[in-house]
């Protein structure tokens, strides 16, 4: 079975999932909240919050037992127990919130490594009836897995799309564990056009694949190529302007800042795209080939990357 994810990076994305709410993902994934911590836990239910000295977490009483985040050395990992069995560990570890699926209470974390645009994982803890208490991870690729949509029977998780990624959706129950609800696509907007495109709006420049427009263009110039240009965007703020009109920015893959970095310029009154992207040799590939970029495009090349260096 596949569904279909009409979605731009930071545009409306939707998902139909039979008897559930689906989360609509429409954020980059760095403006994308972290779940809190540091603070003594809510409730169960409500979300945990997060303070800024990061040093300790308050135990979570769940089942007739107590789940705690400690961390031995300063600067080492932090480790999720209950009652003293761990159950996982990375360098961040953060409480979430307790939800009640299927009749059964289970307590969600977030489990990740850090840095820039990288969410943590999910990590699902609950008790069975008449069971000990049991714990699974969910991410989804290295960069862990998608914010969790919550319903009575199930949680979701709803990937973030690059453009030309396609990936599954998946649920989590208690009784059928974890598993594919559908398959989601990326697609932009349709009927966007040059005429439409706002570089005011976006806060990644990967936001302008949204535009159909633009993305049938980059799908021709970058075929195979797109998603991995994309990801090479990730990392990145605003953009600039030129004095024709043109925009661009600059970026990098997560983790690979200086190894990995992407160029991307819109001219939305010529309509055409120019994309670079440079590797570990220092010299950037281009998009069309860059001896064909006109000058405001090359100097615009030439002061993003300077500016990154």
């Amino acid at each position: 079975m596949t569904r279909s994810l009409l979605a731009g990076v930071c545009g409306l994305a939707l998902l139909v999932v039979p008897a559930a709410s689906a989360f609509a993902q429409t954020q980059t994934p760095a403006a994308q909240p972290a779940p809190a911590a540091d603070q003594p836990a809510a409730d169960p239910g409500t979300n945990a919050a997060n303070a800024a000295d990061d040093d300790k977490q308050a135990p979570v009483p769940f089942e007739g037992g107590q789940l705690t985040i400690t961390q031995k050395e300063q600067y080492g990992e932090k480790v999720l127990a209950y009652d003293g069995r761990q159950l996982a560990s990375n360098y961040d570890v953060f409480f979430d919130k307790i939800v009640e699926v299927g009749g059964v209470k289970v307590a969600l974390f977030a489990v990740g490594d850090g840095g820039n645009q990288c969410g943590p994982a999910t990590v699902i803890v609950w008790k069975p009836e008449g069971g000990t208490i049991q714990s699974t991870k969910v991410e989804q690729d290295e960069c862990g897995a998608p914010p969790t949509a919550v319903s009575d029977s199930a949680i979701y998780f709803v990937p973030y799309l690059l453009p030309g990624e396609e990936k599954p959706a998946l649920q989590w129950s208690p009784t059928d564990g974890l598993t594919i609800s559908g398959n989601l696509t990326y697609m932009p907007e349709p009927g966007t056009d040059w005429k439409d495109i706002d570089p005011e709006k976006y806060q990644n420049i990967i936001d302008a694949f949204h535009n159909e427009a633009v993305y049938r263009q980059a799908e021709t110039l970058l075929g195979k190529d797109m998603t991995d240009m994309a990801t090479s965007l990730l990392v990145g703020g605003g953009t600039e302007k030129t004095a024709s009109g043109a925009f661009y920015a600059t970026g990098c893959v997560p983790h690979d800042c200086g190894g990995n970095d992407g160029f991307m310029a819109v001219d939305p009154a010529k309509h055409k795209l120019y994309f670079a992207r440079r590797g570990d040799d220092g010299q950037p590939k281009g998009w069309p080939a860059l001896a064909t970029w006109p000058a405001n495009i090359k100097a615009a090349l030439d002061k993003a990357q300077g500016a990154a260096n």
